[in-house]
């Protein structure tokens, strides 16, 4: 039996569909004490097997960040000559956020039509899970892999990955490869398999307009007292407008790279609401190669119960979605020397990033070795050069200088981090075949590719 039928048979089966139930069943959340228990277990029962299964050498390293938990690595070396790639997920998963459907329970993973519901089936077990059978399959049938296989789990990636960083600086050659083939985050759409290259970057921004105690009666004082709601409204709009477009350059990127055009000139986006964001720009061009600043939240009074009275306080929590080649160095001074300038030095500002934006060229010799290959087993996929959301993809690029490859098996409807996460029978068995047919044509990358 060929390799993609083999893949296909393995879902079919119903293989894959048991050991999925058994690593849902892990509550491994990792924001949680019970939750680090059963990392451990998950570490220890699940992923360890799975790796000396697949011929790898596996350790256990301790987390240089105390807010973050272990890192396991397993290594399989079948030659120098031998191309080395190395793969990436991640054990944990996010916390409960509400009651799930029809009694469902988030441990244990349930079927209904097309439908497999459970806690990390999308983020990241099921999409783990494909990668370590695709490799399972490709050497059962030949008896080697063909390259060097290095594969690194963290447990914290739902708490920012902690650590992370750090753990690749102090162990570059252990984590040393020619390329990055990781899964995570969803596809474009359920239809359509993709490939991105990389992940925008996030930064948290609060102004806080703090003007003095309690409320004021608007009536004896209105016309004469700063109002900071009014202040902080006035204040964003400087920043975006009331069409989503940012105002000042220096949040921007300085240009929509020819190449990324390219690549997302036939990616297509529904753009739900009409005339909403930069319209330069089409909906893909928009969502995938540029930056957004998106206002989270907004307190001043109580909008629930109004009183008249002007508030003393007005805050706001905004984020700037960034692609990468943004300079964000010194994001803090430039949002607060724009607010001075506008005339609201009263406003404090305050940043907080979470993942760097970073992003491997389109043109990347890597990237047109695993289209061609995908091609050549029968499978066009969309080209992302940038994930709309946030991934530890600079940790691979800037600490270990590697290409990186996402082959994503979830959707953007898998409900990941909500109640009724869930993955598509039909998305798992298409990403399998995908996974197999690329770790497959790997050993027959040529030789030009290795670093």
């Amino acid at each position: 039996m060929e390799l993609l039928d083999q893949a296909r048979a393995h879902v079919d089966s119903g293989a894959y569909f048991t050991e999925l139930a058994r690593l849902v069943s892990y509550p491994t959340v990792s924001d949680a004490p019970e939750g680090r228990q059963a990392i451990q277990a998950y570490l220890d029962e699940v992923l360890t097997p799975a790796l000396t299964g697949l011929g790898c050498d596996v350790t256990q390293h301790a987390n240089p960040d105390p807010a973050g938990g272990p890192f396991l690595v397993g290594v399989r070396a079948e030659g120098e000559h031998l191309p080395t790639l190395l793969c990436y997920g991640h054990a944990d998963v996010v916390g409960e956020a509400g009651e799930w459907g029809e009694g469902r329970d988030p441990w244990t993973l349930t079927a209904e039509g097309d439908h497999w519901y459970g806690r990390g089936t999308a983020d990241n077990k099921g999409q783990h899970l494909i990668n370590l059978t695709a490799l399972r399959l490709v050497l059962a049938e030949r008896g080697k892999l063909g390259f060097n296989l290095k594969f690194l789990f963290e447990t914290g990636e739902e708490i920012g990955s902690p650590g992370l960083t750090e753990f690749a600086e102090q162990e570059k050659d252990l984590l040393s490869a020619d390329v990055l083939i990781a899964s995570d985050g969803p596809r474009l759409d359920a239809a359509t398999p993709t490939l991105f290259l990389g992940a925008r970057g996030g930064i948290r921004i609060d102004l806080d307009v703090d003007l003095r105690p309690g409320g004021s009666h608007s009536g004896n004082w209105g016309g004469i007292l700063r109002n900071p709601a009014t202040t902080l409204a006035a204040a964003i709009a400087t920043l975006v407008d009331g069409h989503g477009r940012i105002q000042v350059p220096a949040l921007l990127p300085p240009e929509l790279p020819e190449s990324v055009r390219e690549a997302l000139a036939d990616v297509v986006v529904d753009a739900p609401d009409e005339g909403w964001g930069d319209q330069r720009l089409g909906p893909a061009e928009r969502l995938y190669g540029w930056n957004t600043l998106e206002v989270l939240a907004l307190d001043a009074g109580n909008a629930d119960r109004p009183v008249n009275a002007i508030p003393g306080r007005a805050r706001a929590v905004l984020q700037l979605r960034y692609v990468a080649g943004t300079d964000v160095g010194d994001i803090t001074a430039t949002i607060r020397d724009h607010l001075v300038a506008q005339g609201f030095p009263m406003i404090e500002v305050t940043t907080d990033a979470s993942f760097k934006a970073s992003r491997t060229p389109v043109e990347n010799p890597w990237v047109t070795w695993a289209r061609e290959a995908l091609a050549e087993a029968g499978k066009q996929v969309a080209l992302l050069p940038s994930f709309g959301g946030g991934l530890p993809n600079h940790v691979f690029t800037d600490v270990l200088g590697l290409a990186t490859l996402w082959l994503p098996h979830s959707y953007p409807g898998c409900k990941q981090h909500a109640p009724d996460e869930h993955l598509l029978s039909s998305v798992a068995r298409e990403g399998l075949e995908l996974a197999t047919a690329l770790f497959g044509s790997l050993s027959s990358a040529p030789p030009t590719l290795r670093r």
